[in-house]
């Protein structure tokens, strides 16, 4: 049985028993991938109790904090950009207009599911549409470069979906729910080497260091070898019957890669090898509703300034420490995006359509805005996506194809921008804009 909520995002499996947990932490101290339990010192103390509602700190009432200033982005090569999965402030997207748009292929229906957020690199921003088809354009017109069909079809993967790109030393990595890993030459989309899969794969790779990794719907964390695409070593999250059908991509920096599972789990690893550092799960212990029940954390782990922010299905938003994995501080936010780390802050968007920055040392909250406020039927409310920083704007878009800017110190709202489609994927930067790739196949350029 599949579960379908208003929109394409919340796609979930059929949920089976699962087990109450809490944010448990282990550290490995030997080699290999053995669970060991963490027996350390030290005590994790929430922000608030987990059935409290977020609501602005008293302590931070007139309170100023530190964006920095916008800087340009010529490539976001990526799925978060950067392998960190982070990006302060680009300077992208100023005029808050749509420049362009391109039809791009198959979109997101019964049988395709567009999951792949575009990248660019090199004046070119590529594309994948629900059915594998990859697509570069020039970045500045909007004009098609190439199109090559990359479905690997046979008799067991004639129908598939989901997968995504990456784009490192003149080539595009592609990622399919055809159960396939595969290089292609960006500038002309021949394929250079393809790698069969025992699972279908719904994320978007993330390449770093002459390796891509990248994570099947059976929990794997993947590797391949950048030139050649020989398999590496993998790493077998515990297997999650009930989990949020998205993708996540795994955040490296330097020789540690910190990948999130349906689990709940956030596991950090050596890049050379796969040998566990520490795991962190990310899941409520008092979950409610059979909803909350799936533990899955479907945006990118993002690590910046020392810490790892995660936020899962589950209820639960965490700052954790990328040297020992311990928890810094959590809220209770339930989430499918990726937060957006910058300055003394941090952004989330929540499923209810809430926009919360939070102090990013603290976990205390600055404001909340919730973007479907007043709505009364379910039906009507959008599903926001992001956010992002772009040119001293907070950016969101919506299920509803509406693009806002707001001001990221106050969450005023400033602009609207009518996009028109289905979109629930974060947006890229690039030169002077904004890229969004929405459920209908449509690229938008906003300059």
């Amino acid at each position: 049985m599949t579960l379908k909520t208003k929109s394409a995002t919340a796609v979930v499996l059929a949920i089976a028993a699962i087990g109450l947990g809490g944010c448990i932490h282990w550290k490995n101290p030997f080699a290999g991938n053995t669970h060991a339990k963490y027996t350390g010192k030290g005590e994790r103390i929430p922000v608030m109790t987990l059935d409290d509602s977020l609501k602005p700190a008293d302590a931070l009432k007139g309170v100023g904090f530190y964006i920095p200033d916008p800087a340009p982005m010529a490539d976001w090569p990526l799925p978060g950009g950067t392998p960190e999965q982070s990006v302060e402030n680009a300077a992208a997207g100023a005029d808050f207009t749509v420049a362009w748009r391109a039809k791009y292929g198959a979109g997101s229906a019964r049988s395709t599911h567009i999951t792949a957020p575009p990248i660019a690199a090199g004046g070119r921003i590529y594309v994948m549409d629900g059915a594998a088809r990859v697509t570069a354009y020039d970045a500045a017109s909007g004009r098609q470069i190439w199109s090559v069909d990359a479905a690997l079809r046979t008799r067991r993967n004639h129908e598939a979906w989901g997968g995504g790109l990456a784009y490192d030393n003149g080539r595009v990595f592609v990622s399919s729910g055809y159960r396939f890993v595969a290089a292609l030459d960006a500038t002309n989309g021949k394929k250079i080497w393809e790698t069969r899969t025992d699972a279908p794969v719904h994320a978007a790779p993330t390449v770093a260091g002459g390796r891509v990794f990248v994570e099947s719907v059976d929990d794997d964390l993947l590797t391949f070898d950048e030139g050649t695409g020989a398999t590496g070593w993998t790493y077998q999250a515990l297997v999650e019957p009930a989990r949020i059908l998205e993708a996540t991509s795994p955040a490296i920096t330097g020789d540690e890669v910190v990948a999130s599972f349906g689990s709940g789990e956030l596991v950090a690893l050596q890049t050379s090898n796969g040998n566990g550092l520490w795991t962190a799960v990310l899941s409520k212990s008092n979950r409610n509703s059979a909803l909350s029940e799936i533990r899955d954390i479907p945006g990118r782990p993002v690590v910046y300034k020392g810490d790892v922010f995660a936020v899962s299905h589950s209820g639960l938003f965490a700052a954790i420490d990328l040297r020992t994995g311990e928890t810094r501080w959590t809220l209770p936010v339930t989430s499918i995006s990726t937060p957006w780390p910058v300055g003394d802050v941090v952004f989330v968007t929540d499923t209810s359509g809430e926009v919360i920055c939070v102090a990013r040392e603290s976990g205390q909250v600055y404001w909340v805005v919730n973007l479907n406020k007043g709505i009364v039927k379910t039906k009507d409310r959008a599903d926001w996506s992001g956010p992002m920083i772009a040119s001293n704007r907070l950016i969101v878009v919506s299920s509803k194809g509406e693009a806002v800017a707001m001001d990221p110190k106050t969450g005023v709202i400033q602009k609207r921008l009518k996009i028109g489609d289905d979109a629930l994927m974060n947006p890229i930067a690039a030169g002077p804009d904004l890229y969004v790739a929405t459920q209908n196949a449509d690229l938008i350029a906003i300059r």
